[in-house]
C-alpha cells in the first residue's frame, strides 16, 4: 500500500484482548473550569424563583442570531441579528415575547426563527429576508395566531404569506401522544 499513511489504517483500539476482541481506547475529555464551578445564583431566592417560574403563556418567537444567508461571508451584523432586531420592533406593544438564541441548526436555510405558545406545536421557519419588515411582522402575527388555536396547530389559511413556503419543521409539544390527533 504505497502512498498511504500507516497510522490512518490503524483501528482505534489500545490492545487486542485474548480471543481477538479489540479493547477500545479510552477517550478523556477535558472540561472547562466552568464545568465544575457552582452554578450562579444557587441559594439566591430571586434566582431560584426565576428558574422555577412556570412557562410563559404568551407566545414566544425565538430568532437565531448566528444565522447567515446562504453563501454569505462573515459580515457584521449577521442577518440573524438584523431579523431579531426587526422582530423585536414588530413585537413592541404586543403580548409576544422575542428571545434571541445562538443556533437553530438550520444553517443552509437561514436566517431562521421558531415560534411556540403554551402547549402548542413549535414551528421552525427559515429563509427570511432580514431587510424585509414583512418577515418580522409575519413572525409576530403567526405567533399570535398560534396562541389562539385550540389544538396548538398553526392553521394554513390564516398563516401570514411570508411564512408560507418557509416552514422547516413542526415539532409536537413535549407531552404529545399520537392519540391526541
Amino acid at each position: 500500500m504505497t502512498g498511504v499513511k500507516p497510522r490512518a489504517r490503524r483501528p482505534a483500539v489500545d490492545a487486542i484482548e485474548p480471543g481477538g476482541v479489540p479493547r477500545r481506547k479510552t477517550i478523556r475529555m477535558a472540561h472547562p473550569a466552568s464545568f465544575f464551578a457552582e452554578p450562579q445564583g444557587v441559594g439566591d431566592p430571586q434566582a431560584d424563583a426565576q428558574r422555577s417560574a412556570p412557562p410563559s403563556a404568551a407566545p414566544v418567537v425565538y430568532v437565531c442570531i448566528t444565522c447567515r444567508q446562504a453563501g454569505d461571508l462573515d459580515r457584521e451584523p449577521r442577518p440573524g441579528v438584523l431579523l431579531a432586531d426587526a422582530t423585536e420592533r414588530a413585537a413592541a406593544g404586543t403580548e409576544v415575547e422575542v428571545r434571541r438564541l445562538r443556533c437553530l441548526a438550520n444553517c443552509t436555510r437561514g436566517p431562521s426563527a421558531a415560534m411556540r405558545a403554551n402547549g402548542s406545536w413549535t414551528y421552525v421557519f427559515g429563509g427570511f429576508d432580514p431587510a424585509d419588515p414583512a418577515c418580522a411582522d409575519a413572525l409576530i402575527a403567526g405567533a399570535r395566531l398560534l396562541a389562539t388555536t385550540a389544538d396548538g396547530i398553526l392553521p394554513w389559511r390564516g398563516r401570514p404569506e411570508p411564512l408560507k413556503g418557509r416552514l422547516i419543521a413542526r415539532v409536537p409539544p413535549i407531552d404529545f401522544l399520537e392519540s391526541d390527533l
